[in-house]
């Protein structure tokens, strides 16, 4: 099953690859008009009520293939507010080639036609709450008319993600959905068919475009808290730096008092807190947890902490008394197998780490993916596998990156990705957060690459990230 965004994502992502959104629209219209022609032989009434939307746009689509049936295409508004590109191009096509075609610009103009089947493509998925006019009153013709029904994709008024119907919505017999089924049909009375539009499977594997817009931060919001460095200051300062350019408003690092003034000279906009001792050590524990949970901070656990013992086990302490969301990095990681926590965890080991942590021991993680699959499901935690390709896997899905460039192998890009994925993790689930970060941190290295070659550095990956993440003028 599919949600309703990780569908619009799905798009982005085969448009990436080279299917463009018409392409499939065009597909999706030649799937309903099936549908209407295995209901109805040719010469029957059909009526279709679109809205300006994607939605009707296939429906514009389908009247195209049922040359040998009587169509009437009713466009729920004017035809200048239609709102995408492609549903505009289709509806004038049929305009251009005669078709019967209305525009209803008021809701008690609407006139319905007698009809032996009614498409319904008023309004597609991610719309919820009570159907307003003009699509109320075109419900309720539907709804009342001796017809058999078909909808686009969802019943209009229908919530695919969560299965909820508007008290006015359209109450359909047949629905056509498409590339995979809604959560929300499957308790439908109507029947459900699911179409093949051509979608690539690797528009749902391959990271790409419409995964990084599932979770870009629209607005400036969230704490990062980096706890590390003691042996080495880079890193810390790197992950706190890189959350900051991807959205968190404020990004602390705690560290031993040793090395803090370090680690703030790297940034002014790092705010260092610092602990005594020169290590991390479970007597830092509790005032640790209790800064994270109080100000609700997605916590980066790892970098530069170093492989003493009482770091390793304050480490461990740290996650099974913590129940925010934290991203795992470098030392910190061999503490996770077998750790019983209510946190929420994203692990990002390189394949050496991820072979230490009882992961397969290769070269090449993607050839593996379905090993790395079913050992963050053994593990029970978000795993971002950091390679050539990077995988990452919730132990049920799976996401591949091949984002970057040689060039990353560079220390400290790692780092950056853990800030990277702090960020997105404030505002997207473990899973969509991890493969966006992934993407958007190889794709700062490849701008780099692009300029530097194999001489980029770490530390300037963090002015390349707004870039990826929000488009040029953010640079």
């Amino acid at each position: 099953m599919i949600t309703g965004k990780r569908m619009a994502a799905v798009d982005e992502n085969a448009a990436a690859l080279g299917v463009p959104q018409k392409q499939l629209m065009e597909s999706s219209g030649h799937a309903v008009a099936h549908e209407v022609k295995d209901l109805t032989e040719p010469g029957a009434r059909v009526a279709i009520v679109a809205g300006r939307g994607n939605n009707g746009g296939d429906a514009f689509v389908t009247a195209r293939f049922l040359d040998a049936y009587d169509v009437t295409t009713l466009l729920l508004g004017r035809a200048e507010a239609i709102g995408t590109r492609i549903s505009k191009e289709n509806w004038n096509a049929l305009e251009c080639a005669d078709y019967d075609t209305r525009e209803v610009t008021d809701s008690s103009a609407f006139d319905l036609p007698e009809a032996d089947v009614i498409v319904d493509a008023m309004l597609g998925t991610g719309i919820s709450g009570d159907l307003r006019e003009p699509a109320a009153t075109a419900a309720e013709a539907i709804n009342a008319a001796d017809a058999t029904v078909v909808s686009v994709d969802v019943p209009s008024g229908f919530d695919a993600d969560e299965g909820d119907h508007a008290d006015n919505g359209v109450e359909a017999d047949h629905v056509v959905t498409f590339h995979d089924e809604k959560p929300g049909l499957a308790d439908l009375e109507a029947t459900v068919a699911v179409a093949d539009i051509g979608i690539p499977a690797a528009a749902e594997c391959l990271v790409g475009p419409g995964d990084v817009a599932l979770a870009r931060p629209d607005s400036r919001t969230g704490r990062a808290f980096v706890i590390g460095g003691g042996p080495y200051t880079g890193a810390p300062a790197l992950a706190a730096q890189a959350a900051l350019r991807t959205g968190m408003e404020l990004s602390f690092v705690a560290a031993p008092e040793s090395v803090a003034g370090e680690i703030q000279g790297y940034s002014e906009d790092l705010i260092v807190q610092p602990y005594e001792h020169d290590i991390l050590t479970p007597a830092q524990v509790d005032d640790l947890v209790d800064t994270a949970e109080r100000y609700d901070d997605v916590v980066v656990l790892g970098p530069g902490l170093g492989t003493a013992d009482e770091t390793l086990e304050a480490a461990r302490q740290f996650l099974e008394s913590y129940t925010g969301p934290a991203v795992v990095d470098a030392d910190a990681l061999e503490v996770v197998p077998g750790l019983e926590t209510d946190a929420t965890l994203v692990c990002t080991p390189n394949r050496r780490e991820l072979a230490r942590m009882g992961g397969p021991d290769v070269d090449a993680l993607a050839p593996v993916a379905d090993e790395i699959e079913a050992f963050a499901a053994s593990l029970g935690h978000v795993v971002l596998a950091k390679g050539v390709d990077d995988v990452v896997t919730d132990g049920n899905r799976t996401h591949i990156s091949r984002s970057g460039t040689p060039g990353m192998a560079v220390g400290g890009t790692g780092d950056t990705l853990a800030g990277v994925t702090a960020a997105l993790l404030e505002h997207a689930d473990p899973l969509e957060a991890a493969a966006a970060a992934a993407q958007v941190n190889g794709l700062a290295g490849e701008r780099l690459a692009n300029r530097d070659g194999n001489g980029l550095l770490a530390s300037e990956l963090c002015a390349q990230l707004p870039a990826v993440l929000w488009g040029e003028s953010n640079e």
